[in-house]
């Protein structure tokens, strides 16, 4: 008959033996370093790949990226955001929950039907911020300064998160120079009011002209993931005027304002033209220097609503307007499916947009 205190011994010998066997092992696993003159070595952490940084930044605790609504200690950055490898800018917050979605059904994500995408930057009530897997979708507003506050938080926000070469997007729409009206235009070089390759920043008084470099590379891949013929409308690689004003800024003729003829307006879209640019919009020089200026590869897609030397009002029906306003998201799509699996979907998805276009 076993006795309880027989149990006990048992019990406790089985526990010797297991504890004796874990030492041993680590015995053996020292052994085996100081036998082949190594030790072990703890993980590395990564660090951002992000250059130039606000050498103040590290100083900032909490560092508060306020227009977001996110802050570094209430959020765990690189737990958070630490994945992201693309980040994708449009106009509106509409324009920018609907690529969200369709994003996440092109690369392979699913979601609960009874869950919906979150604006993570909704209480901050001034731009959309969407997380999809590795793809961040965000709002820019309208025009360089609304883009370049956005940016600097965007660009804090991957550096914080020590994100590894994530790739910036600007899509959007534009107004075509000689080019046909859904025309997909992808920038090779921005260009600000003076045709200017500069995006001017006025500091303590005094104006510095920062460089509007785009990833060259980056655009001929986009180019290259394009399908005229499959696709029905062309895309193609071109300079970008970008200004400062919708109307008289982009001479045209229906602003409050107009002291120019129309003889004067198309002389200078005929300049525009022998200068190799082929759309306008609001954006590109902000978004090009600001990326340009940390490192970060980047490239603008958007699509013309019109052609300029054909008119000034966007007056082309809703329903070919939201077919536009699908097509740099196709193209992005594309190079975000490419970058992650290695090839280009077999078939393009048939997703479109009911949101209206930014008109810039």
């Amino acid at each position: 008959m076993t006795t309880k205190c027989s149990k006990d011994i048992e019990k406790d010998v089985c526990e010797l033996k297991a504890m004796v066997k874990s030492q041993n092992k680590r015995i053996d696993e020292l052994i085996k370093h100081i036998k082949d003159g190594c030790n072990p070595e703890e993980p590395q952490e990564l660090e951002s790949t992000l250059g130039n940084m606000n050498p103040y930044i590290e100083c900032l605790n909490p560092d508060i990226l306020y227009h977001l609504n996110l802050d570094t200690v209430t959020t765990d950055f690189p737990k958070v955001f630490g994945d992201v490898r693309f980040v994708c800018l449009g106009g509106t917050e509409s324009r920018m929950e609907k690529f969200a979605n369709y994003i996440m059904k092109e690369i392979g994500l699913k979601m609960s039907q009874s869950v919906q995408l979150k604006n993570i930057s909704a209480e901050g009530h001034r731009y959309a911020l969407y997380k999809v897997g590795p793809v961040l979708c965000a709002s820019h507003g309208i025009g360089g300064p609304s883009i370049s506050i956005v940016l600097h938080e965007l660009i804090k926000l991957v550096f914080h998160a020590k994100c590894q070469d994530p790739v910036f997007f600007r899509m959007g729409t534009s107004g075509g120079i000689t080019v046909e009206p859904g025309t997909v235009v992808i920038t090779s070089e921005a260009l600000d009011g003076q045709l200017r390759p500069v995006h001017e920043v006025v500091v303590q008084t005094q104006p510095q002209l920062r460089p509007t470099t785009l990833d060259q590379d980056l655009a001929k891949t986009l180019r290259s993931l394009s399908n005229p013929c499959g696709d029905g409308y062309d895309t193609v690689l071109g300079k970008t005027l970008c200004t400062n004003d919708f109307y008289e800024g982009q001479s045209r003729l229906d602003g409050a304002f107009c002291d120019y003829t129309p003889e004067k307006k198309m002389a200078f879209l005929e300049k525009l033209s022998q200068s190799g640019v082929v759309n306008i919009e609001m954006e590109s020089t902000a978004f090009a220097s600001l990326t340009s200026q940390a490192n970060i590869r980047a490239a603008v897609v958007c699509v013309t609503l019109l052609n300029r030397m054909e008119g000034d009002q966007i007056d082309a029906p809703p329903a070919r307007l939201k077919d536009y306003d699908t097509r740099p998201q196709i193209l992005i799509a594309r190079y975000i499916r490419k970058a992650m699996y290695g090839e280009p979907p077999a078939e393009d998805s048939s997703y479109t947009c009911d949101c209206s276009g930014d008109q810039n």
